[in-house]
């Protein structure tokens, strides 16, 4: 059983026991949370799809680790102005273990 579901902007496809690296969510480690937001669920050869959201429809995950990501540079520059600039940029990101994924 798997299922499509959205957080952040960013849409994830999750199966139940596997790990997935989302936008920064509110929360400590150990916290359960509940993503209400799910597009589709496919299981046991039925398909379920929302118009836009399946009502009723939650996955319950847990947190696993909060964190940043590798740092990118962000280089500007302006040719014959003398003008440079170089800022560096780490993203925050939630990993997320999926515990149930559960229809109405």
């Amino acid at each position: 059983m798997y299922a499509i579901v959205e957080t952040g902007g960013k849409q994830y496809r999750v199966e139940t026991g596997t790990t997935i690296q989302v936008g920064q969510l509110p929360g400590d480690v150990g916290t359960q949370i509940e993503l209400s937001k799910v597009r589709l669920v496919h299981g046991d050869g039925d398909v379920l799809v929302g118009q836009p959201l399946i009502d009723g429809a939650k996955i319950m995950a847990e947190i696993v680790r909060q964190g940043r990501t590798r740092s990118i540079t962000v280089f500007k520059k302006k040719r014959r102005k003398n003008y440079r600039r170089t800022h560096g940029h780490r993203q925050g990101f939630t990993q997320l273990l999926i515990r149930d994924i559960a229809t109405a």
